[in-house]
């Protein structure tokens, strides 16, 4: 598999201004939220992500995903991994 660097480019600058499929821009939007503050992602938020396509599973593994590399990156901070 190769990456398109532009594209990363783009994602990394602003999903939301990426050319991406709109259920990739929903499911980034999602990610955000549950970064930032999980306690106010409501069922507004899942129907979003029905509406994009995703059922059920795809919505519990997209969260359980997020929720991982949120929780493995505040470990690897804690413990200072990647730090001089």
């Amino acid at each position: 598999m190769t990456l398109d660097e532009e594209l990363v480019k783009a994602i990394r600058e602003d999903y939301r201004k990426a050319p991406i499929a709109e259920a990739d821009q929903v499911m980034l939007g999602y990610v955000e939220q549950v970064t930032r503050d999980a306690t106010k992602i409501g069922r507004a938020d899942h129907e979003r992500l029905r509406a994009a396509g995703f059922d059920d599973r795809g919505i519990l593994q997209i969260t359980l995903i997020a929720s991982w590399f949120n929780y493995i990156n505040r470990v690897a901070d804690a413990l200072g991994v990647g730090r001089d």
